[in-house]
């Protein structure tokens, strides 16, 4: 049965099979969690990114997808990279943003995760309402069919991390 843990701080430095990024389609780095990742992670990761761009994802990674590369100086074996929705007040983006989610943890199931560290994806720069970000998220991770025996959420700041640990139930920090 899949365990979800809450954990505060910055995703760069949690132990996992695989570290989420957080992604910009180009795959090349950016702000915020992508390019913290590729930062600490250095260039292996940008290079495999690459690879990715002249191969099979020439136009960029579409949103709702995932792919893994390499994690690099990252305390993971894989980086799965996965591009989320920019929050529409108009449009329901929803569905994208939970492909996210399920899209990342088939991916860990292809590659052979069993412990991955999720960020709130498009919950930063990308304008998602922060409670429905936790409750995508969560429900998202629920409803998955996954081999992945762990899902560590990571909350970066104290309204993340008390929403979070109210969704999935959790009281003490782990």
């Amino acid at each position: 049965m899949l365990r979800i843990e809450v954990v505060q701080g910055d995703i760069t430095g949690v132990h996992a099979d695989a570290i989420v990024n957080a992604a910009n389609s180009t795959l090349l780095g950016g702000g915020g969690v992508d390019g913290a990742i590729h930062r600490v992670g250095g260039p292996e990761i940008l290079t495999a990114c690459r690879e990715i761009r002249a191969t099979t994802h020439p136009a960029g990674l579409p949103a709702g997808d995932a792919v893994a590369t390499t994690a690099g100086l990252l305390p993971a074996r894989w980086v799965i990279h996965t591009v989320g929705p920019v929050w529409s007040e108009s449009e329901d983006r929803t569905p994208v943003l939970r492909s996210c989610y399920a899209r990342t943890l088939a991916v860990a199931d292809e590659v052979g995760a069993r412990v991955v560290a999720f960020p709130l994806i498009s919950a930063g720069a990308y304008g998602w309402p922060l409670d429905d970000a936790v409750a995508q998220a969560v429900a998202s991770i629920r409803d998955a069919s996954t081999t992945v025996e762990t899902v560590r959420m990571v909350a970066y700041g104290e309204a993340a991390d008390r929403m979070l640990r109210q969704v999935v139930g959790e009281t003490e920090p782990t």
